[in-house]
Order: C-alpha cells, then structure tokens, then sequence
C-alpha cells in the first residue's frame, strides 16, 4: 500500500511562487507514474501534470505551461510541483496521484494541499 501527503501549499500573492511536494511511502515508487490535479471550488478535479514512471516524461494542461513544472526524486521517494507566476486562477486544493505500472486508474492520492493565491 502507497500512502501519499502533500505539502507546501499556502496564501501567495499573483506573481509568486510555491513549490509542492508529495512524499510516498511503500516500494516501487520509482516505477510508479505521478500526476499533480488540482480543484476549485464548484468545479472538477484537472489535471494539472503528469510525469511518466516509465521514461521519465512530462507532461502539463495548457493553462500551466510554461509556468508549472513537475519533477521528483525517486531517491527520496519525493515528487514536486515548483509553481511559478501564480494567477488568481489557479488557487485550488492540489492533489498529487500515483498509477502503477500497467494500471488504467490512478490507484492512490494524497489528501490535498491548499493553494490560494490573492490578486
């Protein structure tokens, strides 16, 4: 069994920066696919980025390109979401998500983390 938990989230002003981190518990992490989603309020859970465990790829939703960018070390059995250029937009509760491998659903989550960020 995985066990996720976020961290670092919190108030930041548009423009700022947070970095997110979800630490994992159990084996295999490092073959593991990871995604960070987030939620706001009245809307659905998105997909914010995803990093493959399989060859180490990323990927990003367009409203975050270019300002998100997701890594991890499996070593720590850690990953990241270094945020940067907040918009008002993106204050949501972030959630990160592991897939094992050969797995269609992502199979466990972390309890949130909340970003708000003041405009």
């Amino acid at each position: 069994q995985v066990r996720l938990v976020e961290s670092g989230g919190g108030l930041v002003q548009a423009g700022g920066s947070l970095r997110l981190s979800c630490a994992a518990s159990g084996p295999s992490f490092s073959t593991y696919t990871m995604a960070w989603f987030r939620q706001a309020p009245g809307k659905e859970r998105d997909l914010v980025a995803v990093m493959s465990g399989r060859d180490g790829s990323t990927a990003y939703a367009d409203s975050v390109r270019g300002r998100f960018t997701a890594s991890r070390d499996n070593a720590k059995n850690t990953g990241y979401l270094q945020m940067n250029s907040l918009k008002f937009e993106d204050t949501a509760v972030y959630y990160c998500a592991a897939q094992e491998a050969e797995s269609r659903r992502w199979n466990y989550w972390g309890q949130g983390t909340q970003v708000t960020v003041s405009s």
